[in-house]
């Protein structure tokens, strides 16, 4: 600008200075020519001292002009014919501030939100470079922190990975699940397109390792739950036949009805059971709590299974003292009876269990303690699953559901209790610790 002004300038100076020459050169006539030596000196220091006030006017010109703040323009600084222009640029500046304000604010939001979600969350431009990625994302995927422009492939060299982010850049939603050292974990890609072109993807990182293990369970559940309903109800078919066929003697009918009859009760018993746990799983049982006396209950319940204990020739020992909790009295006479059942199956003959009923600080404790085989250390945390076998061979000549564990550690749960077997010397001891409230 200072060139342009100091050109300006200096054009119209010397053309202003070449027409006073032209003009003093035609006043002065031909008689006095001998002083035109003079006339062009002084002509070239006039140019020259135009050069220098040119350049100073020029100077002092732009000068204002440079020194208005772009941040806070001020009209009264500048020249009054500047107004209008300073009136803008201050419009134009509180608008672009406002937006870099707003923006800011937008993004922190968005920082903030994302680096505090449990999922992971990666935005990837059409070049699969990451423009965004928090904290959860890198910690699902076992990933270190990446640099500014790189590649999303960096987060995981797992094959399904990559398909699935090529498949979000062909314009294509895509989910898989993989697995990881920590978990296995969702992703879910979807291409972000504005009148079908694509502008890039977001990837979406799920922790699903309880989901999948529940599944898992499911559908061993309903595996077991098939077969163990299956064999009953096979038992008591081929017996029916065989009696409506006339194939069994008179004098065995008897026995062949009593066995039709033992499959039904051990049908009803599975059932129930199947009931009980569906119930607690699903949380729907009305919650009526009431006071109840564990140490009398506990009683009660030894007394029903008498019979049972007798057959087996183990004996029962009930010990402690009254402990009331408020609770499901049905639960918890359940917890009771599971427990001291499973005491008595896989007892030896001739040997004993033994009830406890005590307290700790805010705390009812059962104690079951029984003389049986124990249980094998590496199988100890998995024997509340539902249907789990330690011994396959073993258990399946004892009767029961193997649902009376999981009933059990339910109905703790139910309580907001928690429930855990060890190893004794000999035999295994259940411990049941259910909040006193």
């Amino acid at each position: 600008m200072i060139k342009k002004i100091f050109l300006s300038i200096f054009i119209t100076s010397v053309i202003s200075l070449i027409s006073a020459i032209i003009i003093t050169l035609l006043l002065i006539g031909k008689k006095n020519l001998e002083h035109i030596g003079f006339i062009i000196a002084a002509a070239a220091v006039m140019i020259i001292v135009l050069v220098g006030i040119s350049f100073f006017a020029a100077k002092k010109i732009v000068q204002p002009i440079k020194n208005i703040d772009t941040a806070n323009p001020d009209s009264k600084k500048a020249y009054n014919e500047l107004s209008p222009l300073i009136d803008r640029l201050r419009k134009q500046t509180g608008r672009v501030n406002r937006y870099m304000t707003e923006l800011t604010d937008s993004r922190e939001q968005f920082s903030l939100i994302t680096e505090n979600m449990k999922d992971g969350i990666v935005i990837a431009d059409p070049k699969t470079t990451i423009l965004s990625c928090n904290s959860a994302a890198y910690q699902l995927l076992g990933a270190q922190p990446l640099t500014e422009g790189q590649s999303i492939y960096a987060l995981s060299n797992a094959e399904p990975f990559r398909r699935c982010i090529q498949d979000a850049m062909g314009g294509l939603r895509a989910d898989i699940i993989i697995s990881t050292e920590m978990g296995d974990r969702k992703i879910i890609a979807s291409p972000a397109s504005i009148s079908d072109t694509l502008n890039g993807i977001v990837v979406f990182i799920m922790d699903v390792t309880e989901e999948q293990a529940l599944e898992k369970m499911r559908r061993e559940f309903t595996s077991n739950v098939s077969h163990e309903l299956k064999t009953p109800l096979t038992t008591i078919y081929g017996t029916a036949d065989m009696l409506a066929n006339g194939i069994v003697k008179a004098e065995n009918v008897a026995e062949f009805s009593k066995n039709i009859r033992r499959e039904a009760e051990r049908l009803i018993s599975l059932i129930n059971d199947i009931v009980s746990l569906s119930r607690l799983d699903e949380k729907d049982i009305p919650r009526q709590p009431e006071d109840v006396e564990l140490y009398s209950l506990a009683e009660e319940i030894i007394g029903r299974l008498s019979r049972t204990a007798a057959d087996k020739n183990v004996s029962a020992e009930l010990i402690g003292e009254p402990v009331t909790i408020i609770g499901d009295r049905t639960i918890l006479s359940e917890i009771i009876y599971n427990l001291c059942e499973n005491a008595i199956k896989y007892n030896k003959s001739g040997g004993k269990y033994t009830v406890r009923i005590s307290h700790i600080p805010m705390k009812a404790v059962i104690t079951v303690t029984d003389t049986g085989v124990g249980i094998p250390e590496e199988h100890i945390d998995r024997i509340f699953e539902r249907f789990y076998r330690v011994d396959k061979s073993r258990s399946r000549k004892i009767e029961g559901t193997g649902l009376g564990l999981s009933i059990v550690k339910h109905g703790v749960s139910y309580h907001n209790g928690t429930v855990r077997a060890v190893n004794a010397e000999n035999g295994t001891v259940f411990i049941v610790e259910l909040p006193i409230t």
